[in-house]
């Protein structure tokens, strides 16, 4: 990203201007322990992780506390590393394009949650053989991004003016598998079963999803299994 960069400005005063200050980290952590930590299942402590857009920091304090230590972050926004830092993980302010560019063969696992709806396609296809090449073989992709087949895709992609690319699972294996990915999976973000309110919360989301459905079935004669605002993809490097 180059200083005449529509999104530059904005990503300088991301947080203080757009995010505001996030939850504790905490707060968060029994989701992925349902929605991550089992697409990480395998890797020992010395796994060396990169979070790409690493954000305020509270993956990686995640990642740390349950036991990969050898995770680091990077984000072009300066306010939101500083922020990273507060919490005491490993993060620096850099370009996903250099960083990667820079470090071939240097990572088992790369995260990038919420990055790929920022960048245009022309730089999603520069960025996909830039994680292929920075991955060792067999490394792992872990990707979340934005839903075009969601219930409410247009708040998700319009509710921030620097998303420029929506996915859909299918969308999403275009763009990586000419670039070697393989055992690409999918999954919906969505509710996890922790307390009561969860597993209703669960119950509701199955049997609105069974409405949605049927709705398709009806108008396109078609059915999908992700229906959240967001999707998980996991692929693996060659």
């Amino acid at each position: 990203m180059h200083q005449g960069d529509f999104r530059t400005p904005l990503y300088e005063r991301y947080r203080s201007g757009f995010k505001g200050a996030a939850a504790k980290a905490e707060a968060v952590f029994g989701w992925w322990d349902a929605k991550y930590l089992p697409l990480l299942r395998g890797l020992g402590p010395a796994a060396a992780i990169l979070d790409l857009g690493c954000g305020d920091g509270r993956l990686l304090a995640y990642l740390a506390q349950r036991g990969f230590p050898n995770a680091h972050g990077i984000d072009v926004s300066g306010e939101q590393v500083a922020a990273a830092r507060q919490r005491g993980v490993r993060a620096e302010q850099a370009d996903a394009f250099s960083w990667l560019a820079q470090h071939p063969a240097a990572y088992d696992v790369i995260l990038a949650v919420d990055v790929f709806e920022h960048l245009a396609r022309d730089e999603l296809l520069r960025l996909a053989p830039l994680l292929r090449d920075a991955l060792r073989p067999r490394g792992r992709l872990l990707a979340q991004t934005a839903n075009g087949a969601g219930l409410f895709a247009g708040q998700v992609m319009y509710g921030d003016l620097t998303h420029l690319t929506i996915f859909t699972p299918e969308s999403l294996a275009q763009l990586l598998r000419p670039f070697g990915f393989e055992q690409l999976s999918f999954y919906e973000t969505g509710p996890v079963p922790l307390r009561l309110r969860g597993k209703l919360d669960v119950a509701l989301w199955q049997a609105i999803k069974l409405a949605a459905n049927t709705i398709r079935a009806v108008q396109a004669g078609k059915r999908q299994a992700i229906w959240t605002d967001t999707f998980i993809c996991l692929a693996h490097a060659p």
